[in-house]
């Protein structure tokens, strides 16, 4: 097949179509339902770290129904918030990480997580791929957060070149449109479970195929 120039509008008009049938990423689905603040956005990131969606958004809301606030988060046991996190990998860790949050946010700004990355990234458990996404779903401020997923699916594309997702961060912020910044991520995140997967992609069933230059892609579906 003769590749076209690669167009990222209409790339990722495409994808918004086809990703339709598929849940969406758990932080902006969680955003959809309600939780939208940055406190508890980044509760949920936390839990998602090494976690499938699946798990993800079950977890975030047990956690929810008991406790959304850093007051009420930092009034519960290690061992009950520990309970109530336990399907999400490394929750001990994550347990006694959220505790001492909650009660830094109480002390410090009063009870109420600004949107600030450099706070975000202060915090133990927090990196740059949290706090950016934190930071575009719960305030709409526009950052790349780069998962698996984003790094995979742009790399293949031929749209940007990073060995790592650090390094495709910087291409993004350096090629794609500022207004694409969070999209790239909610389209991404299931784009790349259902259809630009790691292994054996469905490249016949792709809506960019006509433009992808399947770097790395020795076998598909």
């Amino acid at each position: 097949m003769e590749k076209q120039a690669f167009d990222i509008d209409v790339a990722l008009e495409r994808i918004e179509q086809a990703v339709q049938p598929w849940p969406k990423a758990a932080l902006f689905q969680l955003a959809e339902e309600g939780y939208t603040s940055v406190f508890e956005q980044l509760l949920a990131c936390m839990i998602s770290i090494r976690t499938y969606d699946e798990v993800t958004l079950p977890v975030s809301r047990t956690l929810f129904a008991r406790a959304r606030t850093p007051a009420s988060i930092g009034q519960l046991s290690w061992e009950e918030l520990d309970a109530l996190i336990s399907p999400s990998t490394f929750h001990e860790r994550k347990a006694q990480q959220i505790l001492a949050i909650a009660q830094q946010v109480e002390t410090q700004f009063g009870g109420v997580l600004p949107g600030d990355r450099d706070v975000l990234l202060s915090f133990a458990g927090v990196g740059p791929k949290c706090a950016n996404l934190v930071l575009g779903v719960a305030c709409g401020t526009p950052v790349i957060s780069v998962d698996i997923h984003v790094h995979r699916v742009t790399g293949r594309w031929g749209y940007v070149k990073g060995s790592t997702p650090e390094k495709t961060l910087s291409a993004l912020e350096a090629t794609l449109p500022q207004a694409y910044w969070i999209t790239i991520n909610r389209l991404l995140v299931p784009f790349g479970k259902h259809i630009c997967t790691g292994n054996r992609p469905k490249c016949s069933t792709c809506p960019v195929l006509d433009m992808c230059r399947q770097v790395g892609v020795d076998e598909h579906r």
